[in-house]
């Protein structure tokens, strides 16, 4: 049996979803196989359940930097970036960089990014389309290797070489990719089991709950008019708590007035959230204190930690450098060029500019020393 019959076997066995959703609201999204609508929106509720969630994946967005596509025919460099500065991107934002960015974050969301080239009956080059994951369906060609983009239905799209997708970190005979919040429903779900445990005691405690309890005497004539007594307290406590002004409550006997749940304490909840959002943090890959953690006072990005994204970024370029070249290739040839494009990105910056001038200071100082001592050398 060949890998090919293998894929088209699993194709064939089907997939099922046990779950308590009312215990595990999370799981409910949870199924096995290709990702489908359930997991992606998943991911969604994710990102505006969990704010730090949502704010790793703009500030990688944003990190990801700017580019400049290139070529050696200055004349078609000159059109093409003239073109991408302008181009229309889904009728609600222009330019190849805002399609890069939109991109981009549904790779980081879902795991996968589809786009499309939009041609129009002429044959220009009209515009860019973030495809909505819901409404295409991947799967892998008869061939047993490329992977084909069909829509809804499973019919192949036409015109495939206008349409392009790109997978994050595929696991081995899988057509998806893998959302970078994989791991995180679990951690979340206890993180807002916590939050919204803090939201009903903080509640409880804001809004106050009084225990009055009256205490008859052991006289027969108090005990005999317990009952008066006791409506007449609860009639005068309940005025005194609808009105809108300040208002003594007066009662005789023995009157006992308490607050419900005074003697209860709250749980310090410090240690247990920091330790959840210190898994979605080292999930990012991000420094806390970008994400607005400062859980120490004199954090700040070190070296190793500068390099250690640097390096991050630079692998997610690699993922858009294909699809960059290709809406460019496009463009190129739909005009009529030949010539090949190239993709420049702007150098990383994450490191302090005071430390970086002083890094270049040194250099230079370095240089000259090494000139002057090169000199010396060849007068003698």
């Amino acid at each position: 049996m060949g890998l090919k019959d293998i894929i088209k076997r699993q194709k064939n066995i089907s997939t099922s979803l046990v779950c308590d959703a009312s215990r595990q609201p999370f799981k409910a999204f949870n199924v096995s196989g290709a990702p489908c609508a359930a997991q992606f929106k998943l991911y969604r509720q994710l990102r505006e359940d969990i704010p730090v969630i949502d704010s790793a994946v703009n500030k990688l967005v944003r990190l990801i930097g700017n580019f400049e596509v290139e070529c050696d025919n200055k004349i078609a460099e000159d059109m093409m970036k003239n073109f991408f500065r302008t181009v229309s991107v889904g009728g609600n934002r222009n330019g190849l960089s805002a399609f890069i960015s939109a991109y981009f974050e549904n790779l980081l969301t879902y795991g996968t990014a589809v786009g499309e080239i939009v041609v129009s009956r002429s044959g220009d080059f009209y515009g860019l389309y973030n495809a909505n994951l819901c409404d295409v369906i991947l799967e892998r060609s008869e061939n047993g290797f490329d992977v084909d983009i069909c829509d809804s239905t499973g019919t192949k799209v036409k015109n495939s070489q206008l349409v392009f997708m790109t997978a994050l970190n595929p696991e081995p005979g899988m057509v998806y990719g893998t959302s970078l919040l994989k791991g995180l429903p679990f951690v979340s779900e206890i993180l807002l089991n916590i939050f919204k445990t803090i939201g009903i005691n903080w509640e409880r405690v804001g809004n106050v709950r009084f225990a009055v309890t009256y205490k008859p005497q052991n006289d027969r004539g108090d005990r005999a008019f317990a009952k008066e007594r006791a409506e007449q307290i609860a009639c005068e406590w309940s005025k005194m708590q609808n009105s809108s002004a300040v208002r003594d409550f007066i009662a005789v006997g023995d009157v006992d007035v308490k607050v419900i749940g005074a003697d209860n304490q709250i749980l310090d909840s410090q240690v247990p959230v920091r330790q959840m959002l210190e898994q979605i943090v080292s999930k990012t890959g991000l420094p806390p204190f970008i994400l607005g953690l400062s859980w120490s006072t004199t954090e700040r990005m070190s070296a190793q930690q500068a390099d250690i994204l640097t390096s991050e970024l630079e692998a997610y370029r690699k993922l858009l450098d294909p699809v960059i070249i290709r809406i460019a290739k496009a463009f190129l040839r739909l005009n009529g060029f030949s010539c090949e494009p190239r993709v420049t990105w702007d150098d990383i910056m994450l490191q302090d500019i005071s430390q970086i001038s002083q890094a270049r200071l040194n250099d230079a100082q370095a240089l000259r020393i090494e000139t002057q001592l090169d000199k010396e050398e060849h007068d003698e």
